[in-house]
Formats: structure tokens, C-alpha cells, sequence
């Protein structure tokens, strides 16, 4: 049975000039974990505050009055207590103007017994009752408190079950490879029309994917490619909820492409709790370049930052590679009276013995001075030169080829959704429904435009940007007056944005050198790009 709140002064302090005794003000507490259901017209907080009315209703004849403040928290857990209409109910209990707080069931206010009892002393603080509608208690007495703090126990460890069978249904579910939801990733979209949600490859936003990753392998590193992202005012993922709120579509940072160019999402795996699963999403990144990027993010990890890191100028270090043994040639020094050495050994001859490899080890200085020569003399070669413009050219032709695709497909969605807009403004007795899709509709026009004008800027840079022969010697006459600045990380990563294998041969004691394809067309548009 419940009892008529306490009140830090005494009844007869309680009492009006007539004798009357002074209202009793109660403020009623709902609260709902999840926000399914909210959007409806009677609710499951409207049902709670329905059953405190009633309940402060019966108790008219003690004085009781339902303030009209309502504290409604929709969508919050009640294993914390940080939430808007709760944080404000304790607010109004410090002011004073609460004498008694009504809530459908214990844990609507907390299922926590550490939060529990911080909010029940601030409650004794103030003098303020607490009454729960379903279950009958009196917190003014020891047993009272027994018997809610058992209640309130018997609700903790629910909420910890409940949470217990989220994590295994997850971990299930990413064990067969399926998507346990979250926000999804850059390059995909979430198709929810069959039993569970399941992630379906955009096309759009994947082959935007797939070229950030080479923009960041052209780039060398994170700021550079995020410069280049900007420029080209490429965001992140923008979705809309289900409420039809907007999300994302920030511009990158070197935090947030980081962890989409480390998402093995990209590659068709699920990873739960370290262990990598085949998921049952499509790939829209391919493996061999997911790891080269993985590689060029581990190799900054270690020279980044500090230039000591690369204080013994390791500039071919992840390029240079033994062709008798086909594995990397790795860089060692050694000193001798406070002065080093440096070389480049086989790293199988390091791991077997230098009997299993015919690779003599090689002095640093000399070979690196062998292969920026090289660079030096591709000015000169104008075979090699046109040779490798014109595979440049190759790669810059399949992007215009796919952006001139996309608008294609872009002002034939337009023209479509121009044509449904048409019929749904005709439509005088359309409805709720009718207004929803006009609302979509409108959203996804502004999105296609948006889009649209991001295609025709990039066209517009690629074309403005061609890389021809001349631009290409002139950017190699300049290497000289340039490298002689650089630091070594800066050479090191220029030589990774230029050379994509150097390979030294024991047999004939030669170097080949393989040119990146658009190593020196990408510089040279880096270099307009930071110039505009």
C-alpha cells in the first residue's frame, strides 16, 4: 500500500493558513529503452503517464496533483543515467518544486543499484517521495527499502541477461557472416526488405572507394591523400535514418580515412573480437590492393612522426627487392668508431644464412644514388617517357570513361524522379503516404544534383589537369633542385609515389627499375591541385 510521500518538514508545517494541508506535487517519470514505436500517436510513455494520472488521481482526497511538466525519455537505457528528462527531474527536486515522483515500474527510473541510490539520495535530500503505479512499497521504512532494493536488483540483473544474449546473437551472427548492423560503411547501402538487415554493394559510392584507396597509395600518406579528398569535396557516408534525420557526409580527416582504408568490411570479411570471417556481402575493394595499402599505412606507422625514425636514410626501404630469392631486401647498418654504414641484404640471407642467397649485400649510398640517376635520366628517354604517360593515360581515360557514366545514370534518375514528382503534385487526394514520398523524393533529387555537380567538377579537373610530355620533363628537369630539400621520410616517399619495384639481380649484377604508371602524372597534378 502505498503511503503519502515524506516531507523534510513536519505535517503541521505542511498546512495552508486554513488548516488545510498544502498539495502534494507530483511529477510522473517515463522512460523507454528503444525508439521503436515512439513515432505512433499513443505511445508506450503516453501509456505510463495515462497510468501515473490515474494513480495520482486516486489519490486526490491526500492532496495530490499531477504537475503538468512532462519527463519523458524516449530511446534511453536505464543503466545510465544520462538522460535529458531525468537530468532535468533532478534539477527541478533541487529547486524545490517536487514533492513526489511517480513512475509506472521501478526500473523506468533506473535499473542500476549504484544510479538507483544516488538518485534515492537525492531524493532524501529534498524530502521527496518516490511511488511506483505496479508495485506496492513504502520507501520511508527499512523494509520498504529492502524490499525495493530487491526489485531494483531483480532489474539490474536483467538488463545484464538481456545484454548477455545482444552479445551472443552478435557474435552468431558475425560467425556466419552477416552484418549485425551499426552504421554502415562508405560503399555500401543496408537493404532491409528480407529478414535481416544485409549490406548491398552502391555502385557509386564503391568505385569512389576503390580510387580513394589508389589516391592514398599515389599519395604516400594520409594528409596528402586527405588534401587531395578535399579538393575534390569527397565526404564520408551520408545516409538518412529512418526518421528521415540526415547523417554524416563530413569531410575526410586523416582519423576517418584511416579507419575506412583499415576496414576489412571493404574485402568481404566480418571481424568479430579479432577473428576474420567470409562475409556474405560482395567485395568492393580487391584484396592485393587492400594489402598494399595496409603496408603503406604500417610504413608511415613506423617513419611517421619523428624524422629519426628514418635517421639513417633508408630511401628504398619497401622497394628493393632480391630477384634470385624474390622476397625484400631489408636495410642494416653498422657502426665502427661513431661512424655507420648502411646496406641492403636479402632478407632470406638474413633468416637462412647468406649461402642461400647469391646476393651480395649492397652499400646503401651507392645503390640508392644508382636509382635516382635513373629517375634523372627518364627526362632524357623519351621512349620510356611517352611509354609511361601513355599507360597513365590509360587509368585517367577508365575514370573519365566511369564518371561519364555515372552522369549518365545520374540525369536519367533525375528526369525519372522529375517525372514522379510531376504525378504526385498532380495527385489531390494523396495522403500521409503521398507526403512521405514527396519528403523522399525531394531528399534524393537535392542528393542526385549534389552529386552530379561533384561529377561534372571532377571531369572538369581531370581535363584541366591532362599531364602531357612537356609537363612531365619539365617536373623531372626540377627533381634536382627539389630532392636536394626533401627530407629523408619526404625522398623516401617521393620515390614510392614515382617507382612502384626496384630489383636488384645477383646474376648479372643489375638493377631494373619499374616506373609506377602514374606516379609522375599523379605528382604532377598534386602539384596543380595545392597550387589551386
Amino acid at each position: 500500500m502505498s503511503k503519502r510521500p515524506r516531507s523534510s518538514s513536519t505535517p503541521a508545517d505542511r498546512t495552508q493558513g486554513t488548516g488545510i494541508a498544502a498539495p502534494v506535487r507530483c511529477a510522473i517519470y517515463t522512460r523507454k529503452s528503444s525508439e521503436e514505436g515512439l513515432e505512433q500517436e499513443f505511445n508506450s510513455l503516453d501509456a505510463q503517464r495515462e497510468a501515473g494520472e490515474a494513480y495520482i488521481a486516486s489519490q486526490r482526497n491526500e492532496g495530490w496533483v499531477c504537475l503538468p511538466n512532462r519527463y519523458d525519455d524516449g530511446g534511453f537505457s536505464g543503466g545510465s543515467m544520462e538522460r535529458p528528462s531525468l537530468e532535468r527531474l533532478l534539477r527541478d527536486i533541487e529547486a524545490g518544486t517536487i514533492d513526489c515522483v511517480v513512475v509506472y515500474k521501478v526500473d523506468r527510473l533506473s535499473r542500476s543499484l549504484m544510479d538507483f541510490a544516488r538518485i534515492m539520495e537525492a531524493f532524501d535530500r529534498k524530502g521527496v517521495s518516490f511511488v511506483s503505479v505496479t508495485q506496492q512499497f513504502n520507501t520511508t521504512s527499512s523494509m520498504g527499502r529492502l524490499t525495493l532494493n530487491i526489485l531494483l536488483s531483480f532489474a539490474q540483473f536483467e538488463r545484464e541477461i538481456i545484454g548477455e544474449r545482444i552479445r551472443d546473437k552478435i557474435a552468431a551472427q558475425k560467425r556466419r557472416g552477416k552484418w549485425a548492423g551499426g552504421v554502415p560503411v562508405l560503399g555500401y547501402d543496408v537493404d532491409r526488405s528480407g529478414g535481416s538487415p544485409r549490406l548491398v554493394v552502391n555502385p557509386r559510392e564503391a568505385a569512389r572507394v576503390r580510387e580513394i584507396f589508389q589516391i592514398y597509395l599515389d599519395a604516400g600518406s594520409l594528409q596528402r591523400a586527405v588534401t587531395v579528398l578535399r579538393h575534390r569535396e569527397w565526404t564520408n557516408k551520408r545516409r538518412l535514418t529512418r526518421k528521415g534525420e540526415k547523417r554524416g557526409g563530413r569531410p575526410f580527416d586523416t582519423g576517418t580515412l584511416h579507419v575506412l582504408l583499415t576496414n576489412p568490411i571493404l574485402t568481404g570479411k566480418i571481424v568479430h573480437k579479432g577473428q576474420t570471417y567470409d562475409g556474405e556481402h560482395e567485395a568492393i575493394v580487391d584484396p592485393g590492393l587492400f594489402e598494399r595499402v595496409r603496408q603503406q599505412l604500417a610504413e608511415n606507422g613506423r617513419t611517421g612522426g619523428a624524422e629519426a625514425r628514418n635517421k639513417y636514410g633508408a630511401l628504398l626501404r619497401g622497394l628493393l627487392r632480391c630477384k634470385h630469392c624474390d622476397c625484400a631486401m631489408i636495410h642494416t647498418f653498422y657502426g665502427k668508431k661513431g661512424r655507420y654504414y648502411r646496406y641492403y641484404r636479402c632478407l632470406n640471407a638474413i633468416k637462412n644464412g647468406a649461402r642461400t642467397c647469391a646476393a651480395a649485400t649492397l652499400p646503401g649510398l651507392e645503390i640508392e644514388n644508382l636509382v635516382i640517376d635513373e629517375i634523372r635520366a627518364l627526362g632524357d628517354d623519351r621512349g620510356l617517357l611517352d611509354r609511361i604517360l601513355a599507360e597513365a593515360k590509360v587509368d585517367v581515360d577508365a575514370e573519365q570513361s566511369a564518371l561519364k557514366a555515372e552522369r549518365g545514370s545520374i540525369l536519367n534518375a533525375l528526369a525519372r524522379m522529375d517525372r514522379e514528382l510531376r504525378e504526385l503534385v498532380a495527385d489531390k487526394d494523396g495522403g500521409a503516404t503521398t507526403t512521405a514520398r514527396l519528403a523522399n523524393l525531394h531528399e534524393q533529387i537535392t542528393g542526385a544534383r549534389s552529386r552530379l555537380g561533384a561529377v561534372e567538377t571532377r571531369l572538369s579537373t581531370i581535363k584541366s589537369t591532362s599531364i602531357t610530355r612537356d609537363d612531365a620533363r619539365k617536373a623531372l628537369n626540377e627533381f634536382d633542385g627539389v630532392w636536394c630539400q626533401l627530407s629523408p621520410r619526404e625522398q623516401a616517399r617521393v620515390l614510392k609515389l614515382l617507382l612502384s619495384k626496384i630489383e636488384y639481380d645477383p646474376a648479372n649484377a643489375s638493377v631494373a627499375v619499374t616506373f609506377r604508371a602514374t606516379g609522375i602524372a599523379a605528382l604532377c597534378r598534386r602539384n596543380l591541385e595545392e597550387a589551386a
